[in-house]
C-alpha cells in the first residue's frame, strides 16, 4: 500500500510543482508538507487557496486510494473547502482521513496545519469514487 502511493503520488505533476512530499502513509490517513514559496501565494503574501485546495484534495484521494484494492484508483467526485485563517506560515502540513469508506464511495476529511499551529486554518470534505480498468492505476 504504501509503495502504491508514492508511485502514484510521483506521477502528480501539480504536487511535484507545489514542492510537496509524502511524510506519512497509513491505511486510510496520509499526512503531506510543503513550504512556503512565493511563486504559489497570493497579493497579500499568503499561500494562494487554490494550492492549499489542490494540496487537500490529494490528501484525501491518497487517504482513499490507501485503502483501495490493488486493481483501484481514485478520483474526486466533489469537495468542500472552507478557509478559516489565511494560509500564513513558512510549513504546511496537510492531512487526509477516511472518514468512511464504501464500495464505490469514500469519505474524507482533510486538515491544513501552518508552522505546527494544533489549529487548522482549512478544512475538506471530500467524496472521491473508485476506479477501475484504467491504465497507470497499479503502483
Amino acid at each position: 500500500m504504501l509503495a502504491r502511493v508514492r508511485a502514484s503520488f510521483n506521477r502528480q505533476q501539480m504536487m511535484s510543482t507545489l514542492g510537496v512530499e509524502v511524510t506519512s502513509v497509513e491505511p486510510g490517513r496520509v499526512e503531506m508538507s510543503l513550504g512556503h514559496d512565493d511563486r504559489f501565494t497570493q497579493q497579500h503574501g499568503f499561500l494562494h487557496a487554490g494550492a492549499v485546495a489542490s494540496v487537500l484534495d490529494s490528501a484525501c484521494g491518497y487517504a482513499a486510494f490507501s485503502m483501495m484494492p490493488p486493481d483501484a484508483a481514485v478520483l474526486t467526485s466533489s469537495y468542500t473547502i472552507n478557509l478559516m485563517a489565511p494560509a500564513a506560515g513558512e510549513r504546511f502540513t496537510i492531512t487526509g482521513k477516511v472518514v468512511r469508506a464504501g464500495r464505490t464511495l469514500v469519505v474524507c476529511h482533510g486538515e491544513a496545519f501552518a508552522d505546527g499551529d494544533k489549529r487548522p486554518f482549512a478544512v475538506m470534505q471530500a467524496t472521491m469514487t473508485a476506479l477501475f480498468g484504467r491504465p497507470g492505476i497499479s503502483g
